[in-house]
């Protein structure tokens, strides 16, 4: 289930996500990338960064944010598990914490680290409520987050996610420098700050969701090559390329091989790491 967070928090999060799992087997769970950083809070069980052959396992904190990701991870689960999902926008942990958002990449933090213990008693009081309560409480505690932040001038970063958002990633560093009237490394060291990405890379990202989406709205007499290039890939070599390094696994595996959670989290076929 997907909810919007309220009006006042739109410019920080897109959206929270509520999922459950109910299977007792070992499931793996693989986060990709989508441009955006969030909060996962587990409540039923403890999720698993690593298995082996031995059945060794390193366990995830409770809750944990994870930054922006340049490939992805593998998670896993071995028990029934409750999972809500704060999706920020692009840039919107930088805009609540002020730290900079290239400092969280391809990193898995416990939430405590960055917003202090008082999320661990947010973490109780979701564990026991209804997905209705569950919504105001994660609303009450960001609410309180962005009063205590000052507002920061967001001008370039929002204009320039716009355009790129607008072209669905398809674009060149020049088109955006041109758009924005701003040099490429001061673009660079902005998104680096904001969102964790520069700005080409971030743009990939947004391209593959949006074949992502075309790929699940397609109709039946549509091939994959229609939707390659309906999505600004040159060719299916390039999609396919791309679509591994992001997903470490081909668009036919993913359409007919996996379980679609959200747009960036699947369920593929266990598979111990030695």
């Amino acid at each position: 289930m997907q909810v919007s967070p309220s009006k006042e928090l739109a410019p920080y999060i897109k959206h929270y996500l509520f999922l459950d799992n109910a299977a007792t087997d070992i499931q793996k769970l693989r986060l990709f990338s989508d441009g955006n950083t969030g909060v996962v809070f587990s409540l039923k069980s403890k999720l698993i960064s690593r298995l082996n052959k031995y059945e060794a396992k390193e366990y995830l904190p409770a809750s944990f944010l994870y930054g922006q990701l340049n490939g992805f991870k593998d998670i896993y689960s071995d028990n029934e598990i409750t999972l809500i999902i704060v999706v920020f926008q692009p840039n919107g942990i930088h805009q609540l914490l002020g730290i900079p958002a290239n400092e969280f990449q391809d990193s898995i933090i416990p939430v405590e680290d960055v917003f202090g213990q008082k999320i661990a008693v947010l973490q109780e009081k979701l564990s026991e409520q209804n997905n209705q309560a569950r919504v105001a409480l994660l609303n009450q505690f960001f609410s309180n987050e962005v009063i205590t932040k000052p507002v920061s001038n967001q001008f370039i970063i929002n204009s320039s996610l716009d355009f790129i958002i607008t072209n669905k990633g398809y674009f060149s560093v020049k088109q955006l420098v041109d758009y924005t009237g701003y040099t490429e490394r001061h673009l660079e060291r902005k998104f680096k700050e904001c969102i964790g990405l520069n700005p080409k890379k971030f743009g990939n990202v947004i391209r593959l969701h949006h074949f992502l989406k075309l790929l699940k709205n397609k109709s039946d007499d549509m091939n994959l090559t229609t939707i390659c290039y309906d999505a600004g890939f040159s060719d299916q070599s390039h999609l396919i390329k791309e679509f591994r390094k992001h997903t470490g696994i081909t668009p036919k595996e993913y359409l007919f091989s996996t379980g679609k959670l959200t747009n960036n989290l699947i369920k593929t076929s266990p598979a111990f790491i030695l």
